[in-house]
Parts: structure tokens; C-alpha cells; sequence
């Protein structure tokens, strides 16, 4: 991957996990490109299979494409930011620092990634005291699908 790829992809996501939402510029973390489609499973280095993606996230993501829906036990595949809108999958809990699936996809990305991990949800409540929090969706919208 290419230090150009790289930025591309971290400023296409204006250096938000694309996943949790915690923010790049201010992470004590590096953040990594992630596969969305590992390449280990034929995923390619193409920008459309790559996502800005914290520590956290991509660890617990890892190789993974799907998990567990808790509300049904079937198994769903993990949410494609490159591919999905984030709100056909979840939305923001009352005080936004939580993030609910909605959907079997993002039931099941909530669980896997654990987007409610307590440093995040503490980051998201000092961030939002500071009016720097929800971040705008449109940022986490595939092109195709920006309205």
C-alpha cells in the first residue's frame, strides 16, 4: 500500500474510525487501513475494499465478515462502509454515545467490534460536552449512495 493510498483514506474518512467513530487526529493509537474484504479471502488493495479503521476495531474485526446477530443468532455480515449507508444499520442512542444496531448487520457489528467499548463511549461524551461529536453522516456515506 502506497503512502498515498494511505492519506486518501484517512482523509476520505476525515480521520474518523469508520466503524466506532473515534476520531484519528486526536487518538493517543495509530489508526490502521483496513481490509474490509481481508486479503487473506482474495480482498484486494483497491481504495473501494479499504477502510479508516482505530485499533480497537480493526483488532477485534481482525479477518472477520461476519458474526452474530444477537437479536435473531443467525449469522450477518459485518457492515461495509465502502459499500452500505450507516443508518440502513444503526443509529445514535439518546445522549449519542452509544451506537445501536438496527439491522442484522449492525447488531452484529456492534457486538464484534464492541463499538460501545467504555473508552469510546467516554470519548464520545467529552467529545460531545465539547460540540465535537456525532460526526456529520454524510461523511460515512458510499458515493453511490450520497443523496
Amino acid at each position: 500500500m502506497t503512502e498515498s493510498d494511505r492519506r486518501i483514506v484517512a482523509e476520505r474518512a476525515d480521520h474518523y474510525c469508520e466503524y466506532c467513530f473515534s476520531q484519528g487526529l486526536i487518538s493517543h493509537d495509530d489508526f490502521a487501513v483496513e481490509h474490509i474484504r481481508p486479503r487473506a479471502d482474495g480482498g484486494s488493495e483497491s481504495l473501494d475494499n479499504l477502510a479508516w479503521s482505530c485499533q480497537g476495531c480493526n483488532n477485534r474485526k481482525y479477518t472477520t465478515q461476519e458474526a452474530i446477530d444477537p437479536a435473531t443468532g443467525l449469522t450477518a455480515r459485518l457492515y461495509n462502509p465502502r459499500a452500505e449507508r450507516w443508518r440502513d444499520h444503526f443509529i445514535w442512542g439518546d445522549d449519542f454515545t452509544r451506537i445501536e444496531g438496527v439491522s442484522p448487520t449492525g447488531r452484529a457489528t456492534v457486538v464484534r467490534l464492541d463499538l460501545n467499548r467504555a473508552g469510546v463511549v467516554n470519548l464520545r461524551r467529552a467529545l460531545r460536552f465539547g460540540g465535537y461529536h456525532p460526526p456529520r453522516l454524510a461523511l460515512f456515506e458510499p458515493e453511490s449512495t450520497k443523496i
